[in-house]
């Protein structure tokens, strides 16, 4: 696990979402390119974050003017990106070192869902791309649907 430095905005945006939800938010991502911002919150926090319909999001939305999402953090890679992606959707996270020696994930969906998992304009991807580099220096994240066994009748 590697060690993460927060900036002074970083930190008070943290700030500001611990008292808006009161959970405690391990890490805060400004993704600009993509107009949210990310909290990574403790296992087992997610529903006090979100809070009652969701107001406390709603809350903080307003607050920082732009998108809020949230990723319950797991030390097991594994469980990280299928906390991540949604873990109602991927059936399977295989962890490996290409030949080049960087770290890999590939995340097995239903072929039907990859298209949710990968979300618009590939945002879900990316978030995960972006969180498994930053926790578990995993270079490539790939997402896979196994392919349909075609039946002869």
């Amino acid at each position: 696990m590697q060690a993460i430095k927060l900036s002074t905005d970083q930190m008070r945006m943290m700030s500001l979402f611990q008292n808006v939800t009161g959970a405690v938010a391990r890490d805060c991502i400004d993704d600009e390119k993509q107009d949210r911002v990310i909290f990574v919150v403790n296992n087992g926090k997610m529903g006090l974050a979100i809070g009652k319909g969701g107001m406390h999001i709603k809350s903080l939305q307003n607050m920082v003017k732009r998108n809020v999402e949230l990723v319950e953090f797991d030390e097991d890679p594994a469980k990280f990106l299928t906390n991540l992606l949604n873990n109602k959707l991927v059936s399977e996270v295989k962890l490996n070192t290409r030949a080049d020696g960087i770290k890999q994930a590939i995340v097995m969906v239903d072929p039907r869902k990859k298209g949710i998992v990968v979300g618009r304009e590939g945002r879900n991807a990316e978030k995960a791309r972006l969180l498994a580099k930053r926790y578990f220096d995993i270079g490539s994240v790939l997402i896979n649907s196994p392919e349909r066994a075609s039946v002869e009748l």
